[in-house]
């Protein structure tokens, strides 16, 4: 499985992902235009004519293209669509079904225009978890077909800058609602802009570990099919290893990778979150985040939505590709010249004297042997030095420290 990957010896990954696993400038830009084309047409023209007046607030990329972690050949896109007709998540519950046939209508009519440049085909996916419709693009321009998601959300941010924290009543009001109907995680499409925020403005070379994490995910995926962890759960997994782990620029790709494969095999004890949009200032949203981060592992929450823990509700799943996990912990992927292991990065659990830390990001204390050791990699001539640079995270982690049960 994945012979490229898992042959290539642990100096090796950085050009792998640069030969592999980077799309091309031309690939960024025929799917930057493909999604623009659809993004004007779901704004502009898809409920002209509809039996009830609809208003479209605004369509937001998400998925890998809002991310800038694409893959070469793949992008897990999605363009939700935020309608103003929808006032309440109630709303995008019992409505969206309705909506989604418009969008579906409108967008069999409009293969059938000759000079649309884009040609495309329609799936539905009615799933528990945000029903959409699935499109299949391919163009003159584009070098391989291109799939993503449409999907409906409740436009409850507004005109909110995805730059500041929330209103705290934003997610008070989203806990009430979830958990009365009962569907806790079901809306995180409401939230979309913040989650492409969060990932987006990341180092060029962390951007590239997610990159080989989630090849390394489709690996899996190929071999041992469903269920699996969300790929979602493994990109914020990776986000948490280099918060905790590194921090710096440029940093050992073997290293962050090796510290990722840890924690899948260590899934039992994560417990993980951030404080970027939401935090334990609201009475209600606190007393709601201390339920969470006391129930089941693993638990990583959405960090743009508190009541979705992406871990969650799979240990089948996580069983399954913690094996995988352990295997690919003795590959040449994750070794040096001479056959020893790359060190992980130190992950620790910050100590306190509460029963259960909570922290900003909470959750393991990787293995030891090699916490203190640098590891040095031979010069090759590919390589080019760079001085590791300090990441200052203070603007992106407005509170750290521990909370209190």
């Amino acid at each position: 499985m994945g012979q490229g990957l898992s042959s290539a010896w642990a100096w090796q990954l950085d050009y792998f992902i640069e030969d592999h696993l980077q799309p091309n400038t031309d690939f960024r830009k025929e799917v930057k235009a493909v999604i623009h084309v659809m993004c004007t047409f779901l704004k502009e023209r898809c409920f002209q004519g509809a039996a009830h007046p609809v208003r479209v607030s605004k369509v937001v990329k998400g998925g890998s293209s809002g991310k800038g972690k694409m893959l070469t050949g793949r992008t897990d896109a999605d363009l939700v669509v935020f309608l103003n007709n929808l006032t309440s998540y109630e709303d995008q519950l019992n409505q969206r079904g309705e909506f989604l046939k418009e969008i579906e209508k409108k967008l069999c009519q409009l293969q059938g225009e000759q000079n649309f440049p884009v040609k495309f085909e329609v799936f539905r996916s009615w799933g528990i978890n945000s029903p959409g419709l699935i499109l299949r693009l391919s163009s003159s321009e584009l070098q391989q077909e291109v799939e993503f998601d449409i999907l409906l959300a409740y436009d409850v941010l507004g005109d909110v800058s995805i730059y500041n924290k929330p209103d705290p009543q934003i997610y008070s009001s989203l806990i009430r609602e979830c958990t009365s109907l009962g569907l806790e995680g079901e809306f995180y499409t409401s939230f979309t802009e913040l989650q492409g925020n969060f990932l987006k403005n990341r180092p060029p070379k962390l951007k590239n570990l997610i990159r080989l994490v989630k090849h390394w995910y489709q690996l899996c995926k190929e071999k041992l099919g469903e269920p699996l962890p969300l790929q979602y759960a493994l990109e914020l997994l990776t986000l948490y290893a280099w918060e905790r782990g590194s921090r710096v620029t440029e940093f050992n790709t073997a290293q962050g990778f090796r510290t990722v494969l840890e924690l899948v095999t260590k899934y039992k004890q994560l417990r993980i979150y951030w404080t970027v949009y939401y935090d334990f200032q609201d009475q209600e949203v606190s007393n709601y985040l201390h339920r969470q981060l006391t129930g089941a592992r693993p638990v990583i929450l959405d960090p743009a939505d508190p009541t979705r823990n992406v871990a969650g509700s799979n240990p089948e799943g996580w069983c399954r590709l913690e094996g995988e996990a352990t295997a690919w912990l003795q590959y040449p992927c994750v070794k040096n010249w001479d056959s020893s292991r790359v060190p992980p990065w130190d992950v620790p659990v910050r100590l306190c004297h509460h029963p259960v830390p909570l922290h900003t990001a909470l959750s393991l204390h990787l293995l030891q042997e090699y916490s203190n050791k640098n590891v040095v990699f031979p010069k090759v001539p590919r390589t080019v030095g760079c001085p590791a640079a300090l990441l200052t995270l203070q603007s992106l982690w407005p509170q750290i420290g521990t909370t209190p049960l």
